[in-house]
């Protein structure tokens, strides 16, 4: 009965938004985190040169505004699927839910680390997470009571760290590495200190942290440009230009294939995509397309989204994942609240 009333409801979506929208969009849409986009887009240019469909489209609107796009409704003017570089939150289940996206698959696609990194002119740095969030916390414990963030240098933070300017380019509000970044490292740290249960997850707003858009290959620009400033970003971005940019390492342990997977790495993270199950039976290519993202050929353990910085799940969480999705496994609320 539910699958009988999706379809009914895509159907009616289809007709309020034109007559012919049902065959007006024969390419599968995709939304979302900056940090998956370069994965979804090889798997989409992949089944353009392979397959009979056209390449979907996918575009990069951070994954607060994937998820937004995603949630409002149903219909061919809405996205066929969301990626995000966070699970998706209550809120952006219960808001699509309002607006008749009932019928949701949570699709994990690997892991990725959130790297601090800077120019390869530089010398290497080693950093504390506690040092981190000193650095890009809106306020921080200072004698005692907290006060809005004063440090400006990193020695100020700690005498044997370098005297050098604090800078950070990293993402903006809408982006789902920015919540990551913001509950690894700012909660984690400033969420133990006494009467800091307000705001402790802020970053600062002040010209130490200036956020820089959701392409991530613009806060690579602007490191070699200037070299007081570390970047945030997903560790792919790391790989692909490390012959510019090096990571730092955090507690001792520096961002790699291995440490991440492990978990070893502080800063380590899922990747996911949502799909809209019901544009299953509307919109060409996107049953194959799903399929493709979730092979070996693509996450397994030497797919080819490895080649561009993807760390693939374990070969048993990737059977587990691969069946849920294939199946159209129905993402519930109360999953999510058990993350």
């Amino acid at each position: 009965m539910n699958r009988f009333l999706n379809k009914a409801i895509f159907a009616l979506a289809l007709l309020l938004v034109g007559t012919g929208m049902a065959h007006a969009r024969d390419q599968v849409k995709v939304t979302g985190s900056s940090t998956v986009f370069p994965f979804s887009s090889y798997v989409a240019e992949e089944l353009g040169a392979t397959t009979k469909f056209a390449a979907p489209v996918v575009e990069s609107t951070g994954s607060g505004g994937g998820h937004k796009l995603f949630g409002a409704g149903m219909g061919a003017n809405t996205p066929d699927i969301a990626n995000s570089s966070r699970r998706m939150k209550d809120s952006e289940f219960e808001a699509a839910a309002k607006n008749g996206v009932v019928d949701i698959t949570e699709a994990k696609i690997g892991f990725d680390g959130i790297a601090i990194a800077q120019s390869k002119d530089n010398a290497p740095m080693s950093i504390t997470l506690e040092e981190l969030a000193m650095a890009v916390a809106a306020d921080v414990l200072v004698d005692g009571k907290i006060v809005p963030n004063p440090y400006k240098m990193w020695n100020e933070i700690n005498p044997q760290l370098p005297a050098r300017k604090i800078v950070f380019y990293g993402p903006p509000t809408s982006s789902g590495t920015r919540d990551a970044f913001e509950e690894m490292v700012v909660e984690k740290v400033c969420g133990k200190i006494e009467g800091y249960e307000k705001g402790y997850k802020s970053i600062r707003q002040d010209s130490a942290y200036v956020p820089a858009g959701e392409n991530d290959n613009l806060i690579v620009q602007k490191l070699a440009k200037d070299k007081d400033a570390f970047g945030i970003f997903g560790y792919s971005f790391l790989e692909e230009n490390a012959d510019s940019i090096q990571g730092t390492a955090i507690n001792g342990v520096t961002p790699n294939p291995e440490s991440v997977s492990s978990g070893k790495y502080p800063i380590s993270r899922s990747l996911y995509f949502y799909i809209k199950n019901a544009h299953y039976d509307a919109i060409p290519g996107l049953k194959e397309y799903v399929e493709l993202f979730m092979s070996d050929k693509m996450i397994g353990k030497e797919g080819l989204l490895k080649t561009i910085g993807l760390i693939p799940l374990p070969a048993d969480e990737l059977a587990k994942v691969r069946e849920n999705v294939l199946s159209k496994k129905k993402l519930a609320l109360d999953e999510l609240k058990k993350k």
